[in-house]
This record gives C-alpha cells, sequence and structure tokens, in this order.
C-alpha cells in the first residue's frame, strides 16, 4: 500500500500531464497535471474512452501514434496541434504498460508561438532580402503577414512626396477579400485626423477596437465597409525609417480576437523590419540618382565637327552601387584634329564618378593645350595624376582623327592608343569591319607616369564609322570579354546602314537589354563624305 501511494504521489507530482488507459482504451487515471492542462477535472475523464474524450484522435495524429505505440509494443512521440475545444499544440510521448498505455503530455503552445513568430521574421527578412523594395514587394508581404499576426492586414507607404499610399492589403477569408480591395481604394482619403493609420504615420502605436474608429466616421461607404468586414479590433504601427515615419502596418482581427501583447511584440518587429527595409531603398534611391546626377553633369554634349556626325550613349547600371567613372569626351585641339576619348575610372560609387570628373577635365586641358599625339596626352594625364596626388587607377583610349594629304587625300588618318581600355570597333562604309592591328592593353592610368606607351593607327574612308564604349556594353557576369567583343561584332555587323544614332541605340538594346549590369559609355564617330562625293 504504501509503494502504491508512492507511486501515486510521484505521479501527481510530475509537472507533465499523465493519462492511464487500459487495454480496452478507458482513461482509468489522470493526474492533476492533465487537469490543469486540459482544463478539465479528472472525474470527468475517468472511465471514458480515449475516443469519447477526445474524439478528435480517430483521425488525427495522436491516435494515429497510440495504436502504434499499442500495436509495436515501442514508446512512441508525437507533436501536433488539438483543435477546439483545447486549441492547443501537445507535446505527447505513449508508452505501453501492459495491455494498456501510458501517456505522457505537455502544453508545448507557448513555445510552438514563439517558433512561429521567428519564422514569420525570417520569411518577412527574406522576402526583404536583396532587392530594393517596391509596390509589388509590400503587396507581397501583407500577404505573409496574414493569418500569423492577424485577420487582415494593410501595409501604407509614404511616397517620395510625403504622400501616404496603401500599396499592400490582404485578407485571410477568401470570401472578404474583395470588401478590403474596396476599402483600401478609398480609406485614407476618408479617415479623418484621429484615425488610428493617421496617428501612426505621426509615429504613434494605435491599439483600438474599431468601434472607435466607426464613431470617428460620418455615415459614408468606407464606413460601411468597415461594418461588412465584421472587424473587432485594431493595430496601427509606424514603419520607421533612421530618421523619419515611412508608412504604416495596419493589423486588423475580427470580433472575439482581441490582440494580445505578443502580437504587438511580434507585430512591431516586423514593422521595425520593413521600415528597415523601406529605408534603405530610399537611401539607395538617393546614392543612385546622385551618383547618376553628378556623372551626367560631367559629360557634355559632343562636340560639332565638319565632316564627322559624333553621337554619345551613357546608359547608368541597373544597380545603383554598379554607377560609378565611366565617361566619354570629343573635342577639337588647336591643328583642328578631332580627338575621342573613352575611359573607366576604377570603382563604382560618387567618389568614382567625382574622379572621373578630375581626370576627363585633366585629359581635355592637356590635350587643348599641348596639342598632342594620344601617346603624349596619356602620358601627360598619368604625369598629372602623381603630382597632384589623384589617388585613383583607370582606363583610357584615345584617339585622333587628322586628315591626310597626298594621294591618300579625301581619307583620314585615325591614331590611337589605350591604358587597359578595350580597342575601338571600326565598321567600313560598305558594313564590314576593319581588321585592327592587334590589340594589347596596356597598363593603367595611375600605376607608372614613366611607362613607354604604344600607339596604331589606320586609315579610314568617307562613311567609315568608330565606335569607342567601356566594358559594360561587353561584359556579362556569366561570359568572359572574348565572348562579349563576338556579340559586339556581329550586332555591328547587322546594323552597320542604321543611322547613328539607331546604331547606338540598338547596340544597347541588344547587347544589356537596357538594363546593363555596369555603367555603359559609348561614343561614336562617322565620316561624312565630302559634297563632291
Amino acid at each position: 500500500m504504501d509503494e502504491q501511494d508512492g507511486v501515486v504521489r510521484l505521479v501527481e507530482s510530475l509537472p507533465v500531464g499523465y493519462l492511464a488507459v487500459d487495454g480496452d482504451w478507458q482513461i482509468t487515471y489522470a493526474n492533476a497535471a492533465a487537469e490543469r492542462f486540459l482544463g478539465q477535472a479528472r472525474a470527468g475523464l475517468v472511465g471514458v474512452s480515449m475516443w469519447t474524450a477526445f474524439p478528435d484522435n480517430e483521425r488525427n495524429e495522436f491516435g494515429r501514434t497510440y495504436r502504434e505505440a499499442v500495436a509495436t509494443g515501442e514508446p512512441r512521440s508525437v507533436e501536433a496541434y488539438y483543435p477546439p475545444p483545447y486549441d492547443q499544440w501537445f507535446q505527447a510521448q505513449a508508452v505501453p504498460d501492459g495491455d494498456g498505455l501510458a501517456v505522457f503530455f505537455t502544453d508545448v503552445s507557448d513555445r510552438r508561438a514563439a517558433q512561429e513568430r521567428l519564422a514569420l521574421l525570417a520569411r518577412v527578412s527574406a522576402q526583404l532580402a536583396g532587392s530594393v523594395v517596391d509596390g509589388s514587394v509590400t503587396a507581397r508581404l501583407a500577404q505573409l503577414l496574414v493569418p500569423a499576426l492577424g485577420d487582415w492586414c494593410l501595409l501604407t507607404v509614404v511616397d517620395a512626396d510625403g504622400r501616404p499610399q496603401d500599396v499592400g492589403w490582404w485578407h485571410a477569408d477568401p470570401a472578404r477579400r474583395e470588401l478590403v480591395d474596396r476599402y483600401a481604394a478609398g480609406r485614407l482619403a476618408a479617415m479623418p485626423a484621429g484615425a488610428p493609420v493617421v496617428r501612426a504615420l505621426s509615429g504613434e502605436t494605435v491599439v483600438s477596437p474599431v468601434a472607435d474608429v466607426l464613431a470617428l466616421l460620418p455615415p459614408s461607404r468606407t464606413r460601411d465597409l468597415i461594418e461588412q468586414l465584421d472587424t473587432g479590433w485594431g493595430l496601427a504601427i509606424p514603419l520607421r525609417g533612421r530618421d523619419r515615419v515611412l508608412g504604416v502596418l495596419t493589423l486588423c482581427f475580427d470580433r472575439g480576437h482581441e490582440p494580445l501583447d505578443a502580437d504587438l511584440l511580434v507585430a512591431r518587429q516586423v514593422a521595425d523590419r520593413i521600415g528597415q527595409a523601406l529605408d534603405n531603398a530610399r537611401l539607395f534611391r538617393q546614392q543612385r540618382q546622385l551618383a547618376e546626377t553628378l556623372q551626367r553633369s560631367l559629360l557634355t554634349r559632343p562636340v560639332h565637327h565638319e565632316g564627322v556626325e559624333i553621337v554619345v550613349r551613357y546608359a547608368p547600371a541597373a544597380e545603383a552601387a554598379r554607377i560609378g567613372g565611366d565617361w566619354y569626351d570629343a573635342f577639337v585641339q588647336p591643328s583642328g584634329a578631332l580627338m575621342l576619348v573613352i575611359g573607366d575610372v576604377v570603382g563604382h560609387d560618387t567618389a568614382a564618378a567625382a574622379a572621373m570628373g578630375q581626370l576627363r577635365a585633366l585629359l581635355r586641358g592637356i590635350a587643348t593645350y599641348s596639342d598632342a599625339g594620344p601617346v603624349e596626352v596619356l602620358r601627360g594625364l598619368d604625369a598629372s595624376m602623381e603630382l597632384l596626388s589623384v589617388g585613383t587607377y583607370a582606363t583610357s583610349a584615345v584617339a585622333r582623327f587628322e586628315p591626310t594629304e597626298g594621294a591618300a587625300r579625301g581619307t583620314t588618318r585615325m591614331r590611337w592608343t589605350n591604358a587597359g581600355h578595350l580597342p575601338p570597333l571600326v565598321i567600313h562604309p560598305d558594313g564590314t569591319l576593319a581588321d585592327m592591328p592587334p590589340w594589347r592593353g596596356e597598363l593603367l592610368l595611375g600605376v607608372d607616369p614613366q611607362v613607354s606607351r604604344t600607339e596604331s593607327e589606320v586609315t579610314l574612308a568617307a562613311g567609315a564609322t568608330v565606335l569607342l564604349y567601356t566594358d559594360g556594353l561587353i561584359e556579362r557576369r556569366d561570359g568572359d570579354l572574348d565572348e562579349g567583343m563576338d556579340r559586339l561584332r556581329e550586332a555591328a555587323t547587322e546594323l552597320a546602314g542604321a543611322s547613328l544614332d539607331d546604331l547606338c541605340d540598338q547596340l544597347i538594346d541588344r547587347l544589356v537589354d537596357g538594363r546593363p549590369d555596369d555603367d555603359v559609355a559609348l561614343v561614336a564617330l562617322r565620316l561624312r563624305p565630302a559634297p563632291e562625293d
């Protein structure tokens, strides 16, 4: 008797629930923890069939696990959700005991809720990671948040002009999504100053019953839609950036479901992540606009020169972080010779764009004062970079166009050199590509001002076209420069008969689909036939 009493005391002291089930599946014992977890007196359990006390076990994971433990004689474990009236997650272990079964179980709802919150935060972070947040991203976020955080939600974002706009919304109930669509279309315009979403735009987190919102609204379509959505409570949480509110997350709960402190905690964590992502996107756009504006301000229109047509193009990288130091130039030297320049400063940021402006101005000043050829111009630039401690590296190609004399009169001589830059592409008037001298990528600018540089020369007939370009036109992350050069040569051959404007536009469209991985600078020259020709 004492031994049996000891066993009873031990079972009663267990922190986990315990049910003893006999061979006929009748519950013969339930301890105090079982009463606590189930919210039911043991008198209502003992003597009752397991399948009567827990009817859902007939078809759920718990029932399958218990039967398997009895059939195999081996302990089995399970963790699963039991629907109302319990509405809880349980972890249970079924241990065969003679002809019957000993079931040990505990409520793991809090742990599961914490895991689900962490999983939700991970999904939100994954949705926001690696891309600029835009309307499509926030629209998808609304679907992630429901029903995990509420029965339905709306995401409001403040646009570049400071106007709030609802950009994403979703309802867990498909039958009510059309109502939310209609509500989102006009709710911001209908909300008075004291409405939760307006207060949240000022930085306040608002938890309120919907009845308070209805009290603020006069009879209107918006008020009718709120009532039709059968909502009891709402949360309006600011989406905070570093120094401003960038939007609002509004979570709504059906009648009978009042948000708990845990709901508010997770909602704030989600809102903080969305706000940070929106702020990063804002700064990303600012950086892109600043770098692109700076770069474009330094790239002047091409010079007008008798006998030639010049067209320039600059296409910024699709990613703001890739905008940098590509440049082009075209100007006339004192002797009347025309000089074309293309270059690329190492780096992709506003510092690279600023360095590009320095190098471009230096080169232009050296070339227009000295009237020197390509090699001497680059030598002078290299020396100036060292003397002035410019502290950057760059590639460049410089070509000088001079009329020929004597027997070759009527043609143009092109002399060119490079500092680690890609070679010019020359298209003859008949559309074929010129066989250029073997290309040798010489040392970059900014490395050694004493380096010896070489010059190449080619004679061009009237109607010939010359292209100078940066590597963004032909380079791919999944390919090499040789493949890119082949694509360029093929496209240039097909487009040889196009106007110079169309040639440049089509090359960019074909080779980078209008969205280059890197900046693209392109300068094209076509020699016009002489009037008598």
